[in-house]
């Protein structure tokens, strides 16, 4: 973004007037740092007429923003280094800011890949492959259990930790291949 610092703010100052998670007390917050940090910025009567509470947050909000973009490039840096250090939400929700998450150019940036969760590496012919053993062991045991009564009786004995209707139904059956 070729803006200068001086233009996104006039550009985030509409924005940064309608915003009520800066209130007075992180208005003044950054008023302060400007001022005791960069008196060059903001002096000490500066200061005090921005931090009247007699005038209402927005109207404050707006005469400073006025006031840094008069100072320049500089001022306007020291009052985005201030939102960013007391009013990370705000700074990040920023038009500007905003615009320039969303213009990242990808050649420049690598771009995260987003994992896919996966089970295991082996494809769908594994899965295929495992399931086609488990179905014929299933015919497998299905079919030739008619000639192999342990199974039947291990039916029933498998009955004996399952609830009434599993417990009734694999006794049926147990009962029906022993009559075969």
């Amino acid at each position: 973004m070729g803006d200068s610092v001086h233009e996104q703010l006039l550009a985030d100052s509409a924005f940064l007037r309608a915003d009520r998670r800066l209130d007075t007390e992180l208005l003044d917050k950054i008023i302060l740092q400007l001022n005791r940090i960069y008196p060059q910025i903001l002096s000490d009567k500066e200061a005090t007429k921005f931090r009247n509470l007699d005038v209402s947050t927005s109207v404050r909000v707006g005469e400073l923003l006025t006031h840094l973009q008069g100072k320049g490039d500089e001022a306007c840096r020291e009052f985005y280094r201030a939102l960013h250090l007391h009013v990370e939400e705000v700074y990040y929700s920023l038009p500007t800011r905003l615009r320039l998450r969303d213009s990242l150019d990808p050649l420049t940036m690598p771009r995260v890949q987003q994992q896919r969760h996966v089970l295991n590496d082996r494809g769908p012919v594994f899965f295929l492959g495992c399931f086609s053993v488990a179905v014929g062991m299933a015919l497998l045991y299905y079919y030739s259990e008619t000639k192999v009564t342990g199974g039947s009786r291990a039916l029933g004995m498998a009955s004996l930790g399952l609830k009434r209707k599993a417990q009734e139904v694999l006794i049926w059956y147990t009962e029906e291949g022993l009559m075969k």
